[in-house]
């Protein structure tokens, strides 16, 4: 799994068990609803750290739990 899929992952599980949608996610966030849905588009790589730590305040969580998840332990060479 890439870390972009991993984050994607974890994120929607966290949504999933709020019971939120990507665009309660963004505005709990302080983020529009168009850089929330952008994460999640397959077409986008990359994923901004910024990004995922304010997902992480519009979730009330430490980016420290967010990446201390299953998601993230066997991530794929990125340097191809």
């Amino acid at each position: 799994m890439s870390v972009k899929d991993a984050v994607v992952t974890r994120f929607t599980r966290l949504c999933q068990t709020r019971g939120i949608k990507i665009n309660e996610l963004a505005n709990r966030s302080g983020v529009t609803p168009s850089t929330a849905y952008s994460m999640f588009d397959d077409s986008r790589r990359d994923v901004s750290i910024v990004t995922i730590k304010k997902f992480c305040d519009g979730l009330d969580i430490s980016i420290r739990d967010f990446f201390d998840s299953e998601e993230f332990d066997d991530l794929e060479q990125e340097i191809k």
